[in-house]
């Protein structure tokens, strides 16, 4: 009897250990699975951005600044420009993504866009401006600094 609780419990501590281990693999197949492990065991996948905040020595960008929408993730995803820039975000990914501000000076919201489509706006209020693509928020936010 001692022996079969024995090896429940060993076979149960494999199971769980069996689900833990590293999220960051890029393969659509360890993303549905561990989709999948989630939803069956009732735990939710984090979905709040962690927004950065750019470095005070971060040199400051104008004229048409450039941010790549690449491997469900933002490059760069923290920035300096001064007012009057114009911010182009651009989607180099086969799956469509958006931008919508979180906040800060100035409101905007794209519509979804595909792959080489790209979304601007022009900085015209200085302060931060938090923003995401609402499909990967987890993954996908930034933050742009906008000086005089």
């Amino acid at each position: 009897m001692r022996r079969g609780i024995t090896a429940s419990i060993a076979c149960c501590a494999l199971a769980l250990m069996a689900g833990c281990g590293s999220s960051s693999s890029s393969s659509s197949n360890s993303t549905t699975t561990s989709t999948a492990t989630t939803a069956a065991s009732g735990l939710k996948p984090n979905t709040t951005p962690n927004y950065a905040k750019p470095s005070a020595s971060a040199p400051v960008q104008s004229g048409l600044v450039q941010i790549a929408y690449r491997n469900i993730a933002i490059d760069p995803d923290t920035l300096r420009v001064k007012v009057g820039s114009t911010i182009r975000w651009t989607n180099y990914d086969s799956v469509e993504h958006n931008v919508t501000s979180e906040g800060g000076p100035q409101k905007f919201a794209s519509k979804d866009f595909g792959e080489n489509a790209t979304f601007e706006i022009k900085a015209n209020k200085p302060g931060l401006i938090h923003y995401q693509c609402t499909i990967h928020p987890a993954s996908m936010n930034g933050t742009i600094e906008v000086v005089k």
